[in-house]
């Protein structure tokens, strides 16, 4: 039987963004600011090509739990710094 399905290609990130908030509601939290994409983006990629590709996933959702109660211009700093020190390497314990 063959696929009636349209065919389409991906949805544009804001359209994304916005069904995620829509299906989330409040619970989602604020939108993101670019800032905020920019860093949570670089995030995932140092954790994909620094570890295990499987990290990048784990990694911004990890670094979203421990910015959910900030300010936006306080996330995106904070996501900033982490950026930094995952690009700076491991740190001794």
């Amino acid at each position: 039987m063959p696929d009636d399905s349209p065919v389409s290609g991906p949805i544009p990130l804001e359209a994304w963004l916005q069904r995620l908030a829509n299906i989330m509601g409040p619970a989602g939290g604020p939108g993101l600011s670019d800032d905020e994409q920019a860093a949570i983006l670089d995030v995932a990629r140092l954790a994909a090509h620094k570890s295990e590709r499987i990290a990048a996933p784990l990694t911004t959702f990890m670094a979203g739990l421990a910015c959910a109660e900030l300010q936006p211009w306080e996330r995106a700093e904070t996501l900033q710094s982490l950026v930094e020190q995952l690009e700076a390497g491991p740190t001794q314990a």
